[in-house]
């Protein structure tokens, strides 16, 4: 039976390959899609869902909520030095899409009361919107099924400062309320297992951009631009947390090992903003999430391969839409 859930996004590059997999996988229900300030600029993070919905000829078919457009103390920072638009230059007409008039806070309580302890929610930006979710309705925390976060280091490098990932730093104290408010929390962090298990070769990319689809073409148009700046910072391919995220939720057999931490968020100190310490059960504390450690990376990248070999009419043309070798 499909796995209900909600993707919480602040859509670039990554993010709209998360998309697809909600979309694909016949092991998802992807019920509805919650905006979060974070990647790049809001208004830009909305047209790249609505491009990810038309590559897959899903266009208007999937809600998407608005949510909050800044974290909840410290001002807004992107991560376009990295993603750029987030969607590789790639356009079409826009006019006639729509959101929802129901804020992304309402919809992220509303639909997990609707079917209490069955929806999941993957939350692959900053965790600004289920902080407030949480915050505003307590019932929410006993609301969701499972709390899939891709974000922080487990004991190691950062991806925005030494000590922090992005999301994390983005809000950390919309961070710190989600791991202290009582979720059933599995962690995808950036280092080591994103660094390890989701880094995609130049060789692999070149063998999606062979599939010759419309899935296969956006995802190389898409993530494509942030090969060279991923391989200045000596990471040997792009990244793909986020849908790591969506796929082991879908898929539990792609998790080759996991451990319960305790994983407390820095949010005051300027060194170590957004820094997630995670404890693995030798201080004395209670763990508060399931931290994944490793997974099997091969297959990881067999799933998006498959997914990306599926048939798609995209319900618009693009433009800008060439391959990127």
């Amino acid at each position: 039976m499909p796995v209900p859930f909600i993707l919480d996004t602040d859509t670039a590059q990554d993010d709209c390959i998360a998309i697809i997999a909600g979309l694909v996988d016949p092991e998802a229900d992807l019920r509805a899609i919650t905006m979060v300030a974070g990647n790049v600029g809001f208004d830009q993070q909305i047209r790249n869902a609505h491009l990810t919905l038309n590559a897959v000829g899903r266009l208007g078919e999937v809600p998407i909520h608005l949510g909050c457009r800044r974290p909840l103390v410290v001002p807004w920072v992107s991560a376009e030095n990295v993603h750029g638009d987030g969607s590789g230059g790639l356009t079409m007409d826009f006019d006639g899409t729509t959101t929802e008039a129901e804020h992304a806070v309402d919809a992220l309580i509303r639909l997990t009361a609707e079917a209490p302890g069955e929806i999941s929610v993957v939350a692959i930006g900053p965790l600004t919107n289920i902080a407030m979710a949480a915050v505003k309705d307590p019932s929410f925390v006993r609301n969701v099924n499972q709390l899939v976060v891709m974000g922080g280091s487990n004991n190691g490098r950062g991806n925005i400062t030494a000590a922090a990932e992005f999301n994390l730093y983005a809000d950390p104290h919309a961070a710190r309320i989600v791991f202290e408010s009582g979720f059933d929390i599995t962690v995808v962090p950036w280092a080591p297992l994103t660094l390890n298990d989701a880094v995609f070769s130049r060789e692999q990319l070149a063998g999606i951009g062979r599939i010759g689809t419309p899935l296969s073409q956006f995802f190389i148009q898409v993530c494509g631009p942030t090969l060279a700046f991923d391989e200045a910072v000596g990471i040997p391919g792009t990244t793909h947390p986020d849908s790591l995220s969506v796929a082991v939720l879908l898929h539990a057999e792609l998790v080759l090992q996991a451990s319960d931490y305790h994983v407390a968020i820095e949010a005051e100190s300027t060194l170590t903003r957004g820094y997630a310490a995670m404890s693995w059960g030798v201080h004395g504390l209670n763990p508060n999430a399931r931290v994944i450690e490793r997974a099997d990376a091969a297959r990881f990248h067999q799933y998006l391969t498959n997914l990306l070999k599926t048939p798609t009419a995209p319900n618009r043309p693009f433009t800008t839409f060439t391959t990127v070798t």
